[in-house]
């Protein structure tokens, strides 16, 4: 904090964001994870394990296990919905971003496509049907 600033206006940073995934098997999770889109394990806990953390640069991920679904699989795929959102600064980087992809054998909900809001973007299936939107600029 500066020197002589009021300690009643500071405010609270958030610095990152951890979305929480829900899946059926944290293995199959994690192996997709760093096998098909580069991620790191941070960490596994449980026995069997049951949480977990991925990271890539950035972002991380929380891996929850689940008995069953909680979002009804048709509704996510007819409405799109996004479990979680990850951005990279140029539009260069999302384009190798999502040749990166393609070249593992990701299975893609929406390939690369430019949107009318000035956005590169595409949106990735996980194991479990989480949809995950990377996006970037489209110039």
């Amino acid at each position: 904090m500066q020197a002589g600033a009021d300690v009643g206006s500071s405010k609270a940073v958030i610095v990152a964001a951890e979305p929480e995934l829900f899946v059926a098997d944290i293995k199959t999770a994690c192996d997709f994870f760093t096998a098909k889109l580069g991620f790191a394990i941070v960490f596994t806990y449980g026995e069997p394990p049951f949480y977990g953390q991925v990271k890539r640069d950035g972002a991380r991920l929380n891996l929850r296990c689940v008995d069953a679904p909680l979002i009804d699989s048709a509704l996510r795929e007819r409405e799109s919905l996004l479990s979680a959102s990850m951005t990279v600064a140029t539009a260069e980087e999302i384009k190798q971003l999502f040749l990166e992809f393609q070249s593992a054998g990701v299975v893609f909900h929406q390939t690369l496509r430019a949107e009318p809001w000035g956005a590169r973007n595409f949106i990735v299936r996980d194991p479990d049907g989480n949809l995950l939107l990377f996006a970037g600029p489209a110039e």
